[in-house]
């Protein structure tokens, strides 16, 4: 599965890892990942770790993300990213609106 999901059992930390390429070939499994976020307000850390790839959907769907669960979360981390991930992402000014960690 390229993406995974873990929510500590005290529901505070959401992990969303990304193994592969991150595009429109994983909206449902990212979607799904978090649709549903408990009773509590969690950090959500979307880790990139195994990210090799990622495209302007996957940006797509990082804002949709963040517009969706906004309300309901204390922070959004991204994490771990590779180089060349990275620099996706500052080019994209995606350091305003997530924490890049």
């Amino acid at each position: 599965m390229s993406v995974s999901r873990h929510l500590t059992s005290d529901g505070k930390e959401l992990t969303i890892s990304i193994h592969g390429k991150f595009d429109f070939g994983v909206v449902n499994d990212f979607r799904r990942a978090y649709s549903s976020l408990g009773d509590e307000t969690p950090r959500v850390y979307i880790d990139l770790r195994e990210t090799e790839y990622l495209d302007s959907s996957a940006l797509g769907m990082l804002l949709n993300m963040r517009k969706a669960i906004n309300e309901n979360v204390e922070s959004i981390h991204i994490i771990n990213c590779r180089t060349e991930v990275r620099n996706i992402l500052d080019i994209s000014r995606f350091d305003k609106l997530f924490i890049i960690d």
